[in-house]
């Protein structure tokens, strides 16, 4: 039986170096002790490698390294094919295998360490977290890194969303943490900053394009597929992950920035700073606040803005929610400003309305007075409706009704009896009763509906009947099944 060659080596190490005895060496790499005494008697016969067998591929071999070197991403199936219709009857799996070894590998890239002075540059990314479920929404846990290049300061902070305006939002509160900005800040080709790139050509996202002007720092995207250029925000991304978020209970997204600004003031600022181990990025940091660019007197509108639309309803929708408006902007064009913890509406430069912002779904946020405002507006649109009908199907009617405000008398009440009555009777009776009532001086529904009661006892015509009843009149007239009278109708013979 042949002995395998670490087999060999492995028993004479223990044996000679570590001076473990046969028995212990044959328990230990469970083996039999004969084998232990074959080898160290030297009777362990020599491994001799076994001959290569011809296989398949060997007649195409050549063919498959010049079509890979022309080719080097050529797929294995298309290479199958080829073989195929030379002649090749292999199995794919066999072919698979030789391809992996003979396909050229690139060639691997050394990259330099970059330094940078301090104040100098500044690194951004989106780091995505899980999801947060609020109510009926889920939300997207979104974590924005910035990273100063010189003293690997670190700047946290959690959003629900990753839009351009959270974007800048995120930019300002690290440039209010570190006290300045950096001159160079780079970033991945995300939307929020690059929109479209073509080989050297880029174009930027205007509002990136905006902030920066406001803060007087260059934005500068990193290569396509170059992600080691900024390599310290994507280290710092997988510090965050492990150092912070792993195990982290909280109870809220407030909660969760509060705990992230006390780490980065704390542990993730107490850490070793990699160009000096006997410094910290506390102390990397302080050197390197004196060279940031100071910020600007004037602070930069970070509220998100959207057009949005009041349709019929009092309400406009805003990030899956619906929040009220005045009645009086109903199909308008209006101006959505909203922030993490508030949303203002707008119609021009004058503010309708200020909610508190909600990030749950399908949420009806309103202000009571927006709501009571409408439903005034309703019930006066109604009593302006009944009056407009009046006045065309008897004109007297609006001097009664005057009349009758005078005398303390409610509007509304009277309206509404009068509209009765003029479904009732009609227009032309009811002009002349109410020109009856005016003349006997008593404006009072009573007295048009005794007016038009004696005009139609004096025509004989019977009563009118409204075709409608009042639910609790209706309630009245309900059918009611006949009792069986059976058992009344017994005999005289019954009774005996």
């Amino acid at each position: 039986m042949t002995i395998a060659p670490d087999l060999v080596a492995q028993i004479l190490r223990l044996h000679d170096v570590e001076k473990w005895r046969a028995g212990t060496i044959a328990r230990q790499l469970h083996v039999h002790r004969d084998v232990v005494r074959r080898v160290l008697g030297g009777n362990s016969a020599p491994v001799h490698p076994s001959p290569l067998r011809a296989s398949r591929i060997d007649p195409y071999r050549a063919f498959l390294l010049e079509t890979l070197t022309k080719f080097p991403t050529l797929t294995s199936a298309r290479l199958l094919q080829m073989l195929a219709e030379r002649g090749f009857v292999g199995s794919a799996s066999h072919l698979r295998h030789h391809v992996a070894n003979m396909r050229p590998r690139p060639v691997p890239e050394a990259y330099l360490r970059l330094r940078t002075l301090p104040g100098e540059q500044a690194q951004v990314d989106w780091g995505h977290f899980g999801h947060l479920q609020i109510g009926r929404a889920r939300r997207p846990l979104m974590a924005f890194v910035m990273v100063l290049s010189y003293s690997r300061r670190i700047f946290l902070r959690f959003f629900l969303d990753a839009s351009g305006a959270t974007f800048t939002r995120g930019h300002a509160e690290a440039f209010a943490a570190f006290g300045g900005c950096a001159r160079v800040v780079l970033y991945d080709n995300l939307k929020s900053a690059v929109l479209e790139r073509r080989g050297d050509a880029i174009r930027f996202n205007p509002a990136l394009l905006a902030f920066a002007a406001h803060y007087r720092y260059e934005p500068r995207p990193v290569a396509v597929a170059r992600g080691n250029e900024k390599g310290r925000v994507e280290r710092a991304i997988r510090y965050v992950r492990d150092n912070f978020f792993a195990a982290r209970a909280y109870t809220d997204l407030d909660d969760l920035n509060a705990q992230a600004l006390m780490w980065c003031e704390a542990t993730a600022s107490d850490r070793r700073w990699p160009q000096d181990p006997a410094l910290s990025v506390r102390e990397a940091f302080h050197t390197e606040r004196a060279s940031l660019l100071a910020l600007p007197e004037r602070e930069y509108a970070l509220a998100e803005r959207r057009g949005v639309t009041a349709g019929k309803t009092p309400y406009v929708r805003f990030d899956l929610n619906d929040y009220s408006v005045p009645h009086t902007h109903v199909r308008r064009a209006l101006t959505v400003l909203a922030d993490d913890h508030q949303v203002r509406i707008l119609d021009g430069v004058q503010e309708l309305a200020r909610h508190v912002r909600c990030w749950d779904r399908g949420q009806q946020i309103e202000q009571p007075v927006h709501i009571e405002a409408l439903v005034g507006h309703k019930r006066a649109a109604r009593a302006h409706r009944a009056i407009d009908r009046l006045a065309q199907a008897a004109p007297a009617s609006i001097e009664f009704m005057q009349r009758a405000v005078e005398r303390g008398e409610r509007l509304n009440a009277t309206t509404s009896a009068l509209t009765d009555l003029l479904d009732r009777y009609g227009a032309r009776a009811l002009e002349a009763a109410v020109s009856e009532a005016l003349l006997r001086g008593v404006p009072h529904p009573n007295a048009v509906r005794l007016a038009l009661e004696r005009a139609r006892e004096a025509a004989g015509t019977p009563p009118p009947v409204a075709l409608v009843l009042p639910e609790h009149v209706a309630r009245r007239d309900a059918p009611v099944r006949a009792h069986n009278l059976a058992s009344y109708d017994r005999t005289e013979s019954d009774d005996d």
